[in-house]
């Protein structure tokens, strides 16, 4: 950041020039433009909703088109141009923002406004995603279940205009940041799917190797939880009640049950199913068929199965990268049939033919697995979050700047 601060005390030694929005440019919403109307081929075109899902900080090409003859009477960004997603049901997404950097016009839809300005693209879609403009944009958001924003509010929000040296040198060192964080989120996903394909290739095993076949049932007990109602005459703030497994008691990408957030009482205990540390739990509606180990005594309601008594057959590690591999949990999903909820019951895991190889082969195999989903569900995203937060703070810091008096 010395080179800033150089600049700093070269160009603004007295402070940095606060401007209102709509004094350094202009608000335009986007007209007409559905998802009916996105094509293949055509003239580049965004819609609101793909900047919530699909576009980042800046862009120079297009996901979608439409027609040029829709495309004239529409309006159009230019480059330079930030496109701005005025609706979301998320506080934090509403005015979302592109920089449009493409070479030439994009039509841009309904509930998005062109923002046409002064300053470099950027630096203002950065200042978009500050906490000094989230804080600015809280008080000017409206609406119950979908949240919006005003252009009149945008424009009255104020943002920081140094120098456009100073605007070029932050976009810069922001951009390297980006680049960093993007580089590791891309290495997560291709080791995932290297996890995939190792997972399930080490998994897959024929009769004639010498490999047992058996139906789940046959190893193991499997067993539905089951739920205490009303559920809110039986929950206690007591340490002595039963930890109430739920699925949001397992952190995302998590492999093991270690607490919970309730407790039921014992009488809520006795109505529900218990499982002890080293029993697995097995989604059955949401997350559908995700296993996790118990590390804990506690008891689980009819969301899950429960499952035990393998420990002849399985080692638990084994038994977990097993219980998630793509042909098993494609069998699940198979026998459960296609309704828009699948539901998971115990007689359906219990029918599915599963291998049942030699311990040491099991030991082996697991060995190998648990490096690669250590990595890439503990190593990998504790550094990646860590770089988000490390490039949230020099964000902010970069773009806040003492004001100059008026």
């Amino acid at each position: 950041m010395s080179r800033i601060d150089d600049l700093i005390a070269e160009l603004c030694p007295n402070g940095v020039e606060h401007k209102a929005l709509g004094e350094v440019g202009e608000f335009a919403r986007g007209t007409g433009l559905q998802k009916s109307d996105l094509t293949d081929v055509g003239t580049p075109a965004i819609h609101y909703g793909q900047i919530h899902t699909y576009y980042g900080t800046w862009a120079d090409s297009t996901k979608s088109f439409t027609d040029p003859l829709l495309a004239a009477r529409l309006r159009r960004a230019a480059p330079g141009d930030l496109i701005i997603a005025t609706t979301s049901e998320d506080d934090e997404a509403v005015a979302k923002a592109t920089a449009w950097l493409g070479e030439g016009e994009v039509a841009v839809s309904g509930d998005a406004y062109i923002y046409r300005h002064t300053l470099d693209p950027k630096y203002v879609a950065y200042f978009f995603q500050s906490q000094q403009f989230q804080d600015q944009k809280k008080r000017g958001i409206t609406g119950a279940k979908v949240r919006r924003v005003s252009g009149d509010h945008l424009a009255k929000m104020r943002i920081p205009v140094p120098p456009s040296e100073i605007q070029v040198e932050i976009v810069s060192m922001l951009d390297t940041m980006s680049y960093l964080q993007t580089d590791l989120e891309v290495e997560l996903e291709l080791r995932s799917r290297q996890y995939a394909h190792y997972r399930d290739s080490l998994l897959t095993f024929v009769e004639d190797e010498g490999v047992r076949w058996t139906r789940m049932g046959d190893v193991a007990t499997i067993v539905r939880g089951a739920s205490p109602r009303p559920i809110q005459a039986f929950l206690t703030g007591d340490v002595d009640g039963v930890p109430w497994i739920k699925i949001g008691d397992v952190p995302s990408g998590g492999k093991y049950i270690t607490g919970t957030a309730e407790r039921v009482t014992q009488a809520g205990a006795e109505k529900s199913r218990m499982v002890h540390p080293g029993d697995f739990v097995l989604s059955n509606s949401m997350s559908f068929g995700r296993p996790y180990i118990s590390q804990i005594e506690g008891a689980i309601h009819d969301g899950w199965l429960a499952i035990s008594g393998f420990e002849h057959s399985y080692l638990p590690d084994f038994l977990y990268h097993l219980l998630r591999s793509t042909p098993l949990q494609a069998d699940f999903k198979r026998r459960a049939g296609s309704s828009t909820v699948s539901n998971l019951n115990a007689d359906i895991v219990r029918s599915v033919l599963v291998p049942v190889p030699a311990l040491e082969v099991q030991e082996r195999i697991a060995g190998i697995l648990d490096k690669f989903e250590a990595l890439v569900n503990v190593h990998l995203p504790a550094e990646l979050k860590a770089r988000r937060t490390q490039y949230e703070y020099y964000r902010d810091k970069l773009l806040t700047f003492n004001e100059a008096a008026a």
